[in-house]
């Protein structure tokens, strides 16, 4: 004896999280190569590009300084150059994206 089974698609709880997926999705990819200053857990503040994350929250920064105090003038030492970084994320504390680079996501974004 057989048995059918109907397919209705996914249900409407299932196609809200698709939708606030998506829409987080395209926030993060409106930030792509977007300077970023990330602060972590032992008191460091690495700024550079933001070139990806991953569902683990890990952060990849491009042309990453490294500055040992968590100033936001950054005055009182050299930054140390990077290059590329991966910045885990259990290691994340705080991501800000700077005000040139956001002024020009959000102008991007009114334009198309």
């Amino acid at each position: 004896m057989a048995t059918m089974i109907e397919e209705n698609g996914p249900s409407t709880h299932e196609q809200s999280d698709v939708s606030s997926s998506s829409q987080a999705r395209q926030k993060l990819e409106g930030l792509l190569n977007k300077n970023m200053r990330i602060r972590m857990t032992d008191g460091r503040t690495l700024v550079g590009l933001f070139l990806c994350t991953d569902r683990d929250c890990n952060v990849i920064l491009g042309s990453a300084q490294e500055f040992l105090k968590s100033t936001d003038t950054f005055s009182q030492g050299e930054p140390r150059v990077l290059g590329l970084a991966m910045i885990p994320g259990h290691h994340v504390v705080s991501i800000e994206v700077e005000a040139d680079s956001l002024e020009d996501a959000q102008g991007f974004g009114a334009h198309h």
